[in-house]
Protein backbone atom coordinates (compact mmCIF):
# COMPACT_ATOMS: atom_id res chain seq x y z
CA UNK A 1 0.00 0.00 0.00
CA UNK A 2 1.32 3.42 -0.96
CA UNK A 3 1.46 5.96 1.83
CA UNK A 4 2.97 9.31 2.82
CA UNK A 5 5.43 9.64 5.69
CA UNK A 6 7.34 12.34 7.54
CA UNK A 7 10.89 11.51 6.51
CA UNK A 8 12.78 14.33 8.25
CA UNK A 9 12.22 17.23 10.65
CA UNK A 10 13.99 20.52 11.31
CA UNK A 11 13.58 23.74 13.26
CA UNK A 12 15.35 27.02 13.88
CA UNK A 13 14.78 29.94 16.24
CA UNK A 14 16.71 33.22 16.62
CA UNK A 15 19.57 33.34 19.09
CA UNK A 16 18.17 36.47 20.79
CA UNK A 17 16.43 35.16 23.94
CA UNK A 18 14.01 37.50 25.71
CA UNK A 19 12.92 36.18 29.10
CA UNK A 20 10.04 37.53 31.15
CA UNK A 21 12.31 39.64 33.33
CA UNK A 22 13.79 41.35 30.26
CA UNK A 23 10.31 41.91 28.87
CA UNK A 24 9.32 43.56 32.16
CA UNK A 25 11.92 46.24 31.43
CA UNK A 26 10.08 47.45 28.34
CA UNK A 27 6.40 46.88 29.23
CA UNK A 28 4.39 46.84 32.48
CA UNK A 29 4.52 43.13 33.31
CA UNK A 30 6.38 40.62 35.44
CA UNK A 31 7.75 37.10 35.30
CA UNK A 32 5.07 35.89 37.73
CA UNK A 33 2.23 37.58 35.80
CA UNK A 34 3.26 35.99 32.49
CA UNK A 35 4.17 32.56 33.86
CA UNK A 36 0.98 32.02 35.87
CA UNK A 37 -1.28 33.11 33.00
CA UNK A 38 0.50 31.51 30.06
CA UNK A 39 3.27 29.11 31.14
CA UNK A 40 5.79 31.08 29.04
CA UNK A 41 9.24 31.80 30.50
CA UNK A 42 11.03 33.15 27.42
CA UNK A 43 10.75 33.64 23.68
CA UNK A 44 13.20 34.04 20.78
CA UNK A 45 13.00 37.38 18.98
CA UNK A 46 14.65 38.09 15.64
CA UNK A 47 17.19 40.89 15.34
CA UNK A 48 18.22 40.60 11.68
CA UNK A 49 16.45 37.50 10.30
CA UNK A 50 13.20 37.62 8.36
CA UNK A 51 10.68 34.81 7.97
CA UNK A 52 12.49 33.31 4.98
CA UNK A 53 15.82 33.29 6.85
CA UNK A 54 14.31 31.28 9.68
CA UNK A 55 12.56 28.93 7.26
CA UNK A 56 15.71 28.30 5.19
CA UNK A 57 17.69 27.23 8.27
CA UNK A 58 14.92 24.92 9.48
CA UNK A 59 14.58 23.37 6.01
CA UNK A 60 18.29 22.64 5.70
CA UNK A 61 18.09 20.54 8.86
CA UNK A 62 14.93 18.75 7.67
CA UNK A 63 16.45 17.92 4.27
CA UNK A 64 19.64 16.65 5.90
CA UNK A 65 17.66 14.48 8.34
CA UNK A 66 15.59 13.08 5.45
CA UNK A 67 18.83 12.07 3.69
CA UNK A 68 17.79 13.59 0.37
CA UNK A 69 19.05 16.52 -1.71
CA UNK A 70 17.41 19.85 -2.45
CA UNK A 71 16.85 18.71 -6.04
CA UNK A 72 14.70 15.84 -4.73
CA UNK A 73 12.15 18.36 -3.41
CA UNK A 74 9.34 18.89 -5.91
CA UNK A 75 6.83 20.74 -3.70
CA UNK A 76 7.18 23.50 -1.08
CA UNK A 77 4.18 24.64 0.98
CA UNK A 78 4.99 27.36 3.51
CA UNK A 79 2.49 28.46 6.16
CA UNK A 80 2.93 31.98 7.53
CA UNK A 81 0.99 35.09 8.49
CA UNK A 82 4.21 37.17 8.54
CA UNK A 83 5.68 36.80 5.04
CA UNK A 84 8.79 38.66 3.95
CA UNK A 85 6.67 40.51 1.39
CA UNK A 86 3.38 40.20 -0.50
CA UNK A 87 5.13 39.28 -3.76
CA UNK A 88 6.87 36.90 -4.16
CA UNK A 89 5.71 34.27 -1.71
CA UNK A 90 8.16 33.46 1.05
CA UNK A 91 8.23 29.90 -0.30
CA UNK A 92 9.78 31.18 -3.53
CA UNK A 93 12.55 32.92 -1.57
CA UNK A 94 13.17 29.70 0.35
CA UNK A 95 13.21 27.67 -2.89
CA UNK A 96 15.92 29.88 -4.44
CA UNK A 97 18.09 29.84 -1.31
CA UNK A 98 17.92 26.05 -0.99
CA UNK A 99 18.38 25.33 -4.69
CA UNK A 100 15.16 23.33 -4.92
CA UNK A 101 15.06 23.92 -8.68
CA UNK A 102 12.50 21.19 -9.36
CA UNK A 103 9.84 22.40 -6.92
CA UNK A 104 6.55 24.23 -7.20
CA UNK A 105 6.32 26.66 -4.28
CA UNK A 106 3.62 28.73 -2.59
CA UNK A 107 2.50 30.19 0.73
CA UNK A 108 -0.71 29.62 2.64
CA UNK A 109 -2.21 31.72 5.44
CA UNK A 110 -4.17 29.99 8.21
CA UNK A 111 -2.56 31.65 11.24
CA UNK A 112 -1.69 29.22 14.05
CA UNK A 113 -3.33 26.30 12.23
CA UNK A 114 -1.17 27.00 9.19
CA UNK A 115 1.12 23.98 9.51
CA UNK A 116 -1.84 21.57 9.80
CA UNK A 117 -3.40 23.12 6.68
CA UNK A 118 -0.07 23.00 4.82
CA UNK A 119 0.44 19.35 5.75
CA UNK A 120 -3.03 18.46 4.48
CA UNK A 121 -2.50 20.38 1.22
CA UNK A 122 0.90 18.76 0.61
CA UNK A 123 -0.51 15.31 1.36
CA UNK A 124 -3.33 15.87 -1.14
CA UNK A 125 -0.99 17.16 -3.85
CA UNK A 126 1.42 14.25 -3.40
CA UNK A 127 -1.51 11.87 -3.87
CA UNK A 128 -3.08 13.65 -6.85
CA UNK A 129 -0.09 15.12 -8.73
CA UNK A 130 2.47 12.41 -8.12
CA UNK A 131 4.95 14.59 -6.24
CA UNK A 132 7.50 12.53 -4.31
CA UNK A 133 9.03 14.86 -1.69
CA UNK A 134 7.49 17.98 -0.19
CA UNK A 135 8.87 20.55 2.19
CA UNK A 136 6.10 21.59 4.57
CA UNK A 137 7.06 24.66 6.58
CA UNK A 138 5.64 26.82 9.35
CA UNK A 139 7.63 30.04 9.76
CA UNK A 140 6.91 33.33 11.54
CA UNK A 141 8.50 36.59 12.63
CA UNK A 142 5.57 37.69 14.75
CA UNK A 143 7.77 40.30 16.42
CA UNK A 144 7.20 42.59 13.45
CA UNK A 145 3.41 42.72 13.90
CA UNK A 146 3.25 42.72 17.71
CA UNK A 147 2.60 45.93 19.64
CA UNK A 148 5.48 45.97 22.13
CA UNK A 149 3.56 48.41 24.34
CA UNK A 150 0.60 46.04 24.76
CA UNK A 151 1.35 43.57 27.55
CA UNK A 152 -1.69 41.44 26.73
CA UNK A 153 -0.19 40.39 23.38
CA UNK A 154 3.56 41.05 23.31
CA UNK A 155 4.21 38.60 26.16
CA UNK A 156 2.68 35.75 24.16
CA UNK A 157 4.54 35.59 20.88
CA UNK A 158 7.94 34.53 19.57
CA UNK A 159 9.74 34.01 16.26
CA UNK A 160 10.81 30.73 14.71
CA UNK A 161 10.43 28.14 11.99
CA UNK A 162 9.85 24.41 11.73
CA UNK A 163 9.80 22.13 8.71
CA UNK A 164 9.23 18.52 7.71
CA UNK A 165 10.00 16.54 4.58
CA UNK A 166 6.87 14.69 3.52
CA UNK A 167 7.60 11.76 1.20
CA UNK A 168 5.79 9.10 -0.78
CA UNK A 169 6.43 5.71 0.79
CA UNK A 170 5.30 2.09 0.91
CA UNK A 171 4.46 2.70 4.58
CA UNK A 172 1.43 4.52 5.94
CA UNK A 173 2.58 7.65 7.77
CA UNK A 174 -0.33 10.07 7.64
CA UNK A 175 -3.28 8.07 8.91
CA UNK A 176 -6.04 10.68 8.98
CA UNK A 177 -6.48 14.46 8.90
CA UNK A 178 -9.04 17.22 8.68
CA UNK A 179 -9.13 21.03 8.51
CA UNK A 180 -12.03 23.36 9.22
CA UNK A 181 -12.85 27.05 9.51
CA UNK A 182 -15.41 28.89 11.64
CA UNK A 183 -15.31 32.45 10.30
CA UNK A 184 -18.19 33.85 12.36
CA UNK A 185 -15.78 35.39 14.88
CA UNK A 186 -12.78 36.11 12.68
CA UNK A 187 -12.54 39.58 14.28
CA UNK A 188 -11.21 37.94 17.47
CA UNK A 189 -7.71 37.77 16.03
CA UNK A 190 -6.53 40.09 13.27
CA UNK A 191 -3.19 41.30 11.95
CA UNK A 192 -2.32 44.28 9.73
CA UNK A 193 -2.02 44.62 5.98
CA UNK A 194 -1.70 47.60 3.64
CA UNK A 195 -4.28 50.37 3.96
CA UNK A 196 -6.98 50.68 1.32
CA UNK A 197 -5.91 53.93 -0.29
CA UNK A 198 -5.92 54.99 -3.95
CA UNK A 199 -6.83 58.11 -5.99
CA UNK A 200 -10.44 56.94 -6.38
CA UNK A 201 -11.26 56.61 -2.67
CA UNK A 202 -12.80 59.54 -0.82
CA UNK A 203 -11.87 58.29 2.62
CA UNK A 204 -8.55 56.56 3.29
CA UNK A 205 -9.36 53.24 5.02
CA UNK A 206 -6.66 52.60 7.60
CA UNK A 207 -5.96 49.14 8.96
CA UNK A 208 -4.80 48.35 12.46
CA UNK A 209 -1.03 48.73 12.71
CA UNK A 210 -0.45 45.74 15.01
CA UNK A 211 -1.85 42.32 15.79
CA UNK A 212 -5.05 42.63 17.79
CA UNK A 213 -6.66 39.86 19.84
CA UNK A 214 -9.74 39.34 21.98
CA UNK A 215 -8.01 37.05 24.47
CA UNK A 216 -11.14 35.77 26.22
CA UNK A 217 -12.91 34.80 23.00
CA UNK A 218 -9.80 33.12 21.60
CA UNK A 219 -9.31 31.21 24.86
CA UNK A 220 -12.92 29.96 24.80
CA UNK A 221 -12.58 28.92 21.17
CA UNK A 222 -9.27 27.14 21.78
CA UNK A 223 -10.34 25.17 24.85
CA UNK A 224 -13.40 23.83 23.03
CA UNK A 225 -11.77 23.31 19.64
CA UNK A 226 -8.66 21.39 20.69
CA UNK A 227 -10.80 18.77 22.46
CA UNK A 228 -13.32 18.49 19.63
CA UNK A 229 -10.58 18.31 17.00
CA UNK A 230 -8.85 15.42 18.75
CA UNK A 231 -12.14 13.56 19.15
CA UNK A 232 -13.09 14.12 15.51
CA UNK A 233 -9.80 12.99 13.98
CA UNK A 234 -9.81 9.89 16.22
CA UNK A 235 -13.35 9.09 15.11
CA UNK A 236 -12.39 9.49 11.44
CA UNK A 237 -9.45 7.12 11.96
CA UNK A 238 -11.54 4.67 14.01
CA UNK A 239 -9.03 4.94 16.84
CA UNK A 240 -9.13 5.69 20.57
CA UNK A 241 -7.05 8.12 22.60
CA UNK A 242 -5.36 5.15 24.30
CA UNK A 243 -3.72 4.24 20.99
CA UNK A 244 -2.01 7.64 20.82
CA UNK A 245 1.52 7.98 22.18
CA UNK A 246 1.87 11.78 21.94
CA UNK A 247 -0.27 14.80 21.22
CA UNK A 248 1.62 17.78 19.78
CA UNK A 249 -0.68 20.79 20.09
CA UNK A 250 -0.28 24.35 18.90
CA UNK A 251 1.79 25.94 21.67
CA UNK A 252 -0.37 28.89 22.70
CA UNK A 253 -1.06 28.75 26.42
CA UNK A 254 -0.38 26.05 29.01
CA UNK A 255 -3.83 26.55 30.54
CA UNK A 256 -5.48 25.60 27.23
CA UNK A 257 -3.48 22.38 27.15
CA UNK A 258 -4.15 21.53 30.81
CA UNK A 259 -7.87 22.18 30.30
CA UNK A 260 -7.87 19.92 27.23
CA UNK A 261 -6.15 17.06 29.08
CA UNK A 262 -8.73 17.30 31.85
CA UNK A 263 -11.65 17.27 29.40
CA UNK A 264 -10.20 14.29 27.55
CA UNK A 265 -9.51 12.55 30.89
CA UNK A 266 -5.90 11.84 30.01
CA UNK A 267 -2.56 12.58 31.66
CA UNK A 268 -1.36 16.02 30.58
CA UNK A 269 2.07 14.44 30.03
CA UNK A 270 0.66 12.91 26.82
CA UNK A 271 0.70 16.47 25.45
CA UNK A 272 4.19 17.48 24.37
CA UNK A 273 4.79 21.12 25.29
CA UNK A 274 7.74 23.48 24.87
CA UNK A 275 6.00 26.85 24.91
CA UNK A 276 7.85 27.86 28.09
CA UNK A 277 10.95 28.33 25.91
CA UNK A 278 9.44 29.72 22.70
CA UNK A 279 6.08 31.35 23.39
CA UNK A 280 3.44 31.22 20.67
CA UNK A 281 5.20 30.98 17.30
CA UNK A 282 1.93 30.58 15.37
CA UNK A 283 2.33 28.32 12.31
CA UNK A 284 5.84 27.36 13.44
CA UNK A 285 4.87 26.01 16.87
CA UNK A 286 3.80 22.46 15.92
CA UNK A 287 6.76 21.66 13.62
CA UNK A 288 9.22 23.15 16.14
CA UNK A 289 7.74 20.93 18.87
CA UNK A 290 7.70 17.86 16.59
CA UNK A 291 11.36 18.34 15.67
CA UNK A 292 12.29 18.78 19.33
CA UNK A 293 10.44 15.59 20.22
CA UNK A 294 12.29 13.81 17.41
CA UNK A 295 15.70 15.24 18.38
CA UNK A 296 15.27 14.08 21.96
CA UNK A 297 14.91 10.51 20.61
CA UNK A 298 11.50 10.26 22.29
CA UNK A 299 9.89 8.90 19.13
CA UNK A 300 10.16 5.28 18.07
CA UNK A 301 8.99 3.64 14.89
CA UNK A 302 5.29 2.88 15.03
CA UNK A 303 4.39 5.61 17.52
CA UNK A 304 1.05 7.31 16.86
CA UNK A 305 1.00 11.11 17.17
CA UNK A 306 -1.80 13.66 16.95
CA UNK A 307 -0.88 17.12 15.68
CA UNK A 308 -3.63 19.61 16.53
CA UNK A 309 -3.90 23.32 15.79
CA UNK A 310 -6.25 26.25 16.26
CA UNK A 311 -5.92 29.91 15.37
CA UNK A 312 -7.06 33.06 13.63
CA UNK A 313 -9.78 32.73 11.03
CA UNK A 314 -10.98 31.06 13.13
CA UNK A 315 -9.21 27.95 11.86
CA UNK A 316 -8.63 24.51 13.34
CA UNK A 317 -7.58 21.01 12.37
CA UNK A 318 -5.77 17.85 13.36
CA UNK A 319 -3.67 15.08 11.85
CA UNK A 320 -2.81 11.58 13.06
CA UNK A 321 0.59 10.34 11.94
CA UNK A 322 2.45 7.09 12.44
CA UNK A 323 6.17 7.59 13.00
CA UNK A 324 8.04 5.67 10.32
CA UNK A 325 11.71 6.67 10.68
Amino acid sequence: MEGIIIKGTGSYTPKNVINNIKLGEIVDTSDEWILTRTGIKERKISIDENTSDLAIKACKIAIKNAKISSLDIDLIVLATCTPDMLIPSTACIVQKALGCDNAVSFDISAACTGFIYALDIAKSLIKSNNYKNALVIGAETLSKIVNWEDRTTCVLFGDGAGAVVLSKSEEEGIIESFCKTDAKKYECLVAPSNDLNNPFIKNHIKNEKYLKMDGQEVFKFATTTIVNSIKEVLEKANMTIDEIDYIVPHQANIRIIEHSAKKLKIDKEKFYTNLENYGNTSAASIPIALHELNEKKNLKKGDKIILVGFGGGLTFGATIIKWCV
